[in-house]
């Protein structure tokens, strides 16, 4: 295979898609949101920042502290894309996590961690899975006026008593003056 020739015809556009429905089934963008505020809070404890020959390093005294806070959002946003189910756990750990990270790491990796944490765990938090559409049936040749909703059913209008086949209706309230009890000394 050549460097111009692409793989397959198509395989690129098929990869597209099948990423776009597997991003489409779980809480995604809140995982990823997760994991870069992550990156920040473990980083910058450890960073060496270089201005001209002057070396500023960044180590606090908390930089263990710093690298399980980041490590842990950045697993808790990996867990997001792999297991849905613990979406509502892992905003609410991000969440509280992005909060310890303001006193731990450098004022929660200058903001920018704290941040994201907290709008990614936010993001996870209210993510509800999608329900699949609905097949709807065909509407053509269905008598109506207009745009006034049609019932499909004409039973469904009239409203019928429901009863138990033998006496009158089903009364479980109690208070039907037909059996006498008038709702008093009915407990149960």
């Amino acid at each position: 295979m050549s460097a111009e020739t692409s793989a397959a015809p198509g395989q690129f556009t098929r990869r597209r898609l099948q990423f776009r429905a597997w991003r489409g089934t779980r809480p995604f963008w809140a995982g990823l949101f997760i994991m870069i505020g992550g990156v920040p809070i473990m980083y910058f404890p450890y960073a060496h920042l270089q201005i001209g020959h002057l070396t500023l390093a960044m180590s606090t005294t908390a930089g263990a502290g710093s690298l399980i806070i980041g490590v842990l959002l950045v697993v808790l946003g990996i867990s997001l894309w792999f297991q849905k189910h613990i979406r509502t756990f892992a905003g609410v750990a991000a969440i509280l996590l992005g909060l310890v990270s303001i006193p731990v790491s450098n004022f929660g990796g200058f903001i920018v961690g704290f941040l994201f944490a907290l709008i990614g765990g936010a993001m996870a938090v209210a993510w509800v899975p999608g329900e699949p559409p609905e097949a709807e049936p065909a509407a053509e040749g269905t008598p109506g006026t207009g745009d006034a909703p049609q019932a499909t059913d004409p039973d469904t209008t009239i409203l019928k008593p429901v009863g138990d086949g033998m006496s009158g209706p089903n009364d479980l309230s109690g208070t039907s003056p037909a059996n006498g009890a008038n709702g008093r000394h009915s407990a149960g």
